[in-house]
């Protein structure tokens, strides 16, 4: 498996983290998402909402030339799939959609996060990979 250069420094900065350290690295990265573009603020409608998050939670892809950038709308009060977001957000946007593809569902894993995080909260991380992966 091969994960994106950008994605896999992130999984190692989660590697040098211990216990709940993980989460609040986690919880940093919620502050950073970045706002959804003008262009979009008006178009939810155009926008994949993930169900299986128990929080509001919108993606659009944007693709050129085979490589992809996400948006994503996620409130504050979310903070945990926020997070993880705005670090799928700076992992994967630049890649291409064959890199996309290969990252696995549960790439939390490697982070840690499973250690930290409810297995229904990592339920809803898998489903925004998967509605990621859909809009493809």
């Amino acid at each position: 498996m091969t994960i994106p250069p950008k994605l896999q420094t992130i999984i190692e900065d989660f590697g040098y983290c211990q216990g709940q350290e993980k989460l609040e690295y986690l919880l940093e990265f919620s502050q950073t998402l970045p706002p959804l573009p003008e262009w979009l603020e008006d178009k939810r409608d155009d926008m994949d909402q993930v169900h299986e998050c128990m929080s509001p939670v919108f993606i659009y892809a944007q693709t050129e030339n085979n490589i992809v950038t996400f948006h994503f709308d996620i409130p504050a009060e979310a903070p945990t799939v926020r997070g993880f977001a705005s670090l799928l957000s700076e992992g994967l946007n630049g890649s291409t959609i064959e890199e996309i593809q290969a990252v696995p569902l549960d790439i939390y894993r490697p982070m840690g996060l499973h250690k930290v995080i409810t297995g229904q909260r990592l339920n809803g991380l898998s489903a925004v990979i998967a509605h990621m992966k859909a809009l493809l």
